[in-house]
């Protein structure tokens, strides 16, 4: 059985062999501390825990998933949070990447189209004590904008263009990480970063695999 040590020796091993489109050779202490202490075994289902620190992306239900370990740690570390950051994520699935952002930012704001999801997700994450979090069942592509601006933004799944509400709602500086592409073919990793003056830029990191973003669920 793949134990958390294997899973974190994976995630560096993912971060040396990428780091040539990434930028990034190894994660940050505050990333890899937080990968160590969420227990992704209380993320999956019940019949995939033995599976649960493979670096492998699994089913969650409702054609949905948990990202693969080394992902969530490179969404995160790209996105550079501080521990004032606010954060939104866009697809919230289990709950893994919200808890993961929650050990580094201030507060997470993290919605899921996908009603029964959203719901599991916002009881196990409160059983796990995670005070900093917020789960809205709700359409993800108009992001949160009674809590915006956000230090962060991070879309964990893929749409055909990045939604023009969640750049409005980033922060200034701030970052936002999103896979844009056709569903069921490979996408593009996108950072866009916002400067102080409002200005943004667009970098392409790393083809990936992600389900369709979904709005209320469809």
């Amino acid at each position: 059985m793949i134990t958390p040590g294997d899973m974190i020796a994976r995630i560096e091993a993912g971060f040396r062999k990428t780091a040539f489109r990434t930028g990034r050779s190894a994660p940050s202490a505050a990333v890899i501390g937080a990968m160590r202490r969420v227990a992704r075994t209380a993320f999956v289902r019940r019949s995939d825990r033995d599976a649960a620190h493979e670096d492998l992306a699994l089913p969650i239900g409702h054609g949905q998933t948990i990202s693969q370990p080394y992902i969530v740690a490179l969404m995160v570390e790209l996105l550079d949070l501080a521990p004032t950051s606010r954060v939104l994520e866009v697809g919230t699935g289990s709950g893994y990447a919200a808890a993961v952002l929650a050990e580094i930012a201030e507060a997470v704001f993290t919605i899921e189209s996908v009603e029964p999801l959203a719901r599991r997700a916002a009881t196990r994450l409160a059983r796990l004590g995670y005070r900093n979090v917020q789960v809205r069942h709700g359409d993800g592509t108009l992001g949160w904008p009674g809590a915006a601006p956000f230090d962060g933004i991070v879309v964990s799944a893929a749409a055909r263009q990045i939604p023009d509400a969640l750049v409005e709602q980033l922060a200034a500086p701030g970052v936002l990480i999103a896979p844009v592409g056709a569903p069921d073919t490979e996408q593009d990793l996108i950072r866009l970063t916002k400067d102080d003056t409002g200005h943004v830029t667009r970098e392409s990191i790393l083809p990936v695999v992600f389900v369709p973003l979904l709005t209320n669920g469809v």
